[in-house]
Parts: structure tokens; C-alpha cells; sequence
């Protein structure tokens, strides 16, 4: 099973006994995201793995907008440095 996000990217859903589900992908594949991505008639939220260019994680959540408020600026800093030749907004 996968969820397609909003670049239109499908990721795949993994299942891991008594934890939550959760999806990675690239940080840039989430630019333009509010909302964490939810499943089944319950609306269960994803716990999404934000990767950075080198598909390592940087951070996860189950609250994407409060990481795009309060946790996004720090983070961004230190990408920047990292992969200057990507390219990280201030208001992805």
C-alpha cells in the first residue's frame, strides 16, 4: 500500500507490529504540505520520516505543520550548509 503525496510521488506505507504506520521520503517532497498524510476511515495520521538528500532521516512527525513552524527553520540552516545546491525555502 502507498499514499501519493502532493508532488504527486507515491511512497510506501510500512507496517511494523504494534507501531504506528509511517512513510519516508525526501523533505523536498513534502514542500507545499501542511497536513500530515492520513489512512483508513479513522483518519490515522502517518508517522512520517523526513529524509534529507542523503535519505537519511532529519526528523520525525506526526505533526508536519508544527514541524514546518517550529522545527524547519533550525533544520534549514543546517541543509543549507550541508547541500548548498538544493534548494530550501523559508515558507516551503
Amino acid at each position: 500500500m502507498s499514499v501519493r503525496l502532493q508532488n504527486g510521488r507515491p511512497t510506501k506505507i510500512h507496517y511494523s507490529g504494534d507501531k504506528p504506520p509511517w512513510i519516508a521520503s525526501r523533505l523536498q517532497d513534502f514542500f507545499g504540505m501542511r497536513d500530515t498524510p492520513r489512512i483508513g476511515a479513522d483518519h490515522t495520521p502517518l508517522v512520517v520520516h523526513l529524509l534529507a538528500p542523503n535519505q537519511r532521516a532529519v526528523q520525525t512527525t506526526t505533526d508536519l505543520a508544527g514541524f514546518w513552524e517550529r522545527l524547519y527553520p533550525q533544520v534549514r540552516r543546517e541543509l543549507m550548509r550541508r547541500y548548498p545546491r538544493h534548494s530550501w525555502p523559508e515558507g516551503p
